[in-house]
């Protein structure tokens, strides 16, 4: 079976002072190394990725790397030059990775065409897997579907972080089976992984991962009654989240929480002063819902 598969956190880049925060990094990646997950990806958008220079992005890299206990790991990569995205994916190669993340290369709106011999160079030229990043409100361009299943077929092209926003499309990858389908929008889960999506890539796996995982682990054993009440319970906190620019919510909660600075990097500004507390406030009351609890005991007993 695939790697890809399970609840992923998008790791948030913490920092202090206009530093990154190595410290708070490690404190949370050995955090989420004991819960049940099915890995971490690091220098994605949730990271703040294109706020960090090249040396900033390798160190964060392999901050995780070194605290993450064996749990597998994917890197996000960016960008339009072909060139440079080469070799900056040779450089992270070069650590234990379990794979690239890529996006469509922003900005300049290829064509179709352009994108396939685009992935196809990458995939051709990575020593490890890769995931299609999938998200045109951030590139400018959608991956359409016969693109899609063209990628498919390179053996180095494993996965999908599922942004398109087409239920047709996700359901098209799920029923081709050559790529894992992750929904990579928090509230995509619970339709992604019932039409047989492998798992998801949740910025909302932050906090309570284990709530996120028993819906997982719900689904994959066909009990769809308590999946249903774990994405019901869920879906406040979910759409809070994304109420303003991720990754500034979350920060916010993580930092009422007591893990990290509520600091981002411009042009990225903290959320709202509201909203934090009543983030806070759903945190908690998942937290204390016993039913909730009782399925995360029978999903990890």
């Amino acid at each position: 079976m695939s790697v890809f598969t399970g609840i992923w956190v998008p790791l948030v880049t913490p920092f202090a002072a206009g530093q990154v925060d190595h410290a708070a990094l490690r404190r949370l990646v050995t955090f989420y190394a004991t819960q049940p997950l099915g890995g971490l990806v690091v220098l994605g958008s949730t990271g703040e990725a294109a706020a960090l220079d090249a040396a900033e992005q390798e160190a964060v890299l392999d901050t995780v790397l070194a605290c993450c206990g064996g749990m597998p790991v994917v890197v996000g990569l960016a960008g339009n030059h072909l060139g440079q995205v080469k070799a900056r994916l040779s450089r992270f190669a070069q650590r234990p990775v379990a794979g690239i993340l890529i996006p469509a290369p922003y900005y300049t709106r290829p064509a179709q065409a352009g994108l396939l011999a685009w992935f196809t160079e990458l995939a051709d030229h990575s020593p490890v897997p890769l995931i299609l990043y999938d998200i045109p409100y951030r590139t400018g361009v959608r991956l359409e579907l016969a693109t899609l299943l063209a990628l498919a077929g390179h053996p180095n092209i494993r996965a999908i972080k599922d942004c398109g926003g087409s239920s047709e499309t996700t359901r098209a990858l799920i029923a081709d089976g050559r790529l894992q389908v992750l929904a990579g929008e928090d509230a995509a889960i619970f339709s992604t992984l019932c039409m047989g999506g492998s798992g998801a890539i949740a910025a909302a796996a932050h906090i309570h991962p284990r709530l996120l995982c028993a819906l997982y682990t719900a689904v994959r054993e066909q009990r769809l009654e308590a999946a249903r009440a774990l994405h019901h319970a869920l879906a406040p906190l979910l759409a809070a989240l994304f109420s303003e620019p991720n990754p500034a919510p979350l920060k916010a909660l993580l930092a009422a929480e007591g893990w990290l600075c509520n600091e981002l990097r411009l042009p990225m500004t903290p959320a709202s002063l509201l909203l934090a507390p009543h983030l806070l406030a759903l945190a908690h009351q998942l937290a204390g819902h016993p039913a909730l609890a009782g399925e995360v005991m029978a999903s990890f007993a």
